[in-house]
């Protein structure tokens, strides 16, 4: 397909278009306004966990200058809005007493989004543990369901009303393995032990919030989101093979199949058997929930070889950089098809309603020159996956979203300041924002009624 033909009516009347933030990455106001510590507090304020020695007290500031990030959002025709609430605003110690300044400063958001016409769409938890819960044990605590349903059930008392579109959990693979196994992001805690502990709680978790939003709002779109990676073998031997079987199990399969009602895949990767210590008899009827949509992350794809010095898995990544392929500015791989495969893969699946991609984006090493921002790699990222993302809807894949990640750029993890994904540049000493190049390519496609 001509990219100069890529048309945002070709996508139907009814496909949703919007961008994505996560309260970590641009609230910053760490401790105003009655906010407790989170988990990436603590690990961002200890040295070495993040790159360049960042931490994002201030971050994008969107706490106290959300209303221009906002006008943002309708000068860039974007209609809807994938935001989190930072669970230790709103609770501080994670249960208990609920910090009311917390609940007026989401409101006012919520006003000022009602006031440009841009449609919520709210995640209830995106890695941001309260930092007192995780002196309980964190996700590796069975009570951490409770704790969580119940946070849920506090969003829904008091944003329910306003809020039709939720997201219920982000990118669980992500926080518990590199938060609870490798030890890379928070809480920085490592092994097996913690690692099945908290893949097994982080899925229980998940139903027991959707079913604590959906009984405080019938109504309401549920969802809840995974990170995907199209995996593929180094070569077509048994051993890499294998191998990229069991990466594909454990990234792409372990979390979403139990919420499928489908049970944890163990019979592609056996090591999850280890999971049954941890599981009581009502367990399996407790980790399904009929979700309105699942929202799917998708970046890039990794290439797989069988690795006997890895434990438990068996498998090696190969480097990008070693395969001598387009990298972005995280290593990772440029390559528009996983778009294709990872949207043709999910699509199979028949508990699956409808499939909305509720990240894909890119960083690169943005610089502004002459008040303009020029990142024609990334508009060329977003136009070419969303061609991809098209060629799987006209073969029947019912997807019917896609929001950028993100808005602006922000406080990436670990990475610190130094991954730019935004379509709005931040300068970070001034907050000054500048529209880049891709930001206004969207807002140009966003405008398109043809």
């Amino acid at each position: 397909m001509d990219k100069l033909d890529l048309r945002k009516s070709q996508f139907g009347e009814d496909f949703l278009w919007g961008v994505s933030t996560a309260a970590f990455q641009i609230e910053g106001s760490h401790d105003a306004d009655g906010k407790g510590l989170s988990i990436w507090d603590v690990f961002a304020s200890k040295k070495g966990r993040i790159k360049g020695g960042h931490h994002a007290l201030t971050a994008c500031d969107f706490y106290t200058s959300y209303t221009t990030d906002i006008q943002l959002l309708k000068e860039l025709n974007i209609p809807n809005f994938r935001f989190s609430v930072s669970w230790s605003r709103i609770m501080p110690n994670g249960t208990g007493e609920i910090n009311q300044a917390g609940i007026d400063y989401y409101n006012r958001v919520l006003d000022c989004l009602t006031e440009h016409g841009i449609e919520p769409w709210v995640t209830v938890y995106h890695w941001d543990l309260p930092h007192a819960l995780e002196l309980k044990g964190g996700w590796t605590n069975r009570d951490c369901v409770t704790w969580f349903a119940d946070f849920a059930a506090v969003c829904a008392q008091h944003f329910g009303n306003r809020v039709k579109h939720w997201m219920v959990i982000n990118e669980p693979s992500v926080f518990t393995g590199a938060g609870y196994f490798l030890g890379i992001h928070a809480p920085g805690r490592r092994g097996f032990t913690n690692y099945l502990k908290a893949i097994h709680h982080v899925t229980l978790a998940t139903t027991a919030g959707a079913k604590a939003l959906r009984a405080g709002m019938p109504d309401a779109t549920i969802g809840t989101t995974f990170s995907c990676t199209h995996i593929e073998p180094a070569t077509q031997s048994r051993r890499d093979l294998a191998a990229a079987q069991r990466v594909d199990t454990l990234l792409n399969r372990t979390f979403i199949e139990p919420i499928l009602g489908m049970g944890y895949p163990e019979a592609d990767f056996p090591v999850l058997k280890k999971l049954q210590r941890y599981m009581l008899p009502e367990d399996n009827d407790n980790m399904a929930f009929d979700f309105d949509f699942i929202g799917l992350q998708c970046y890039t794809r990794e290439v797989v070889r069988a690795s006997m010095f890895t434990p438990y898995i068996g498998a090696a990544l190969v480097k990008a950089s070693n395969r001598k392929v387009p990298t972005t500015d995280m290593g990772w791989e440029v390559y528009p098809p996983t778009m294709y495969h990872l949207l043709k893969k999910f699509g199979e699946y028949k508990n699956i309603k409808k499939i909305i991609i509720t990240e894909n984006g890119a960083a690169f090493p943005d610089v502004v020159a002459n008040g303009e921002v020029n990142d024609a790699q990334r508009t060329q990222y977003i136009q070419d996956h969303l061609e991809q993302l098209l060629k799987a809807k006209a073969e029947g894949v019912n997807v019917q979203g896609y929001f950028v990640w993100s808005l602006t750029d922000n406080f990436e993890w670990a990475e610190g300041y130094h991954a730019r994904f935004g379509l709005v540049h931040v300068d970070f000493d001034t907050q000054q924002r500048t529209v880049k190049q891709s930001g206004r390519w969207i807002s140009e496609f966003l405008s398109d009624n043809k």
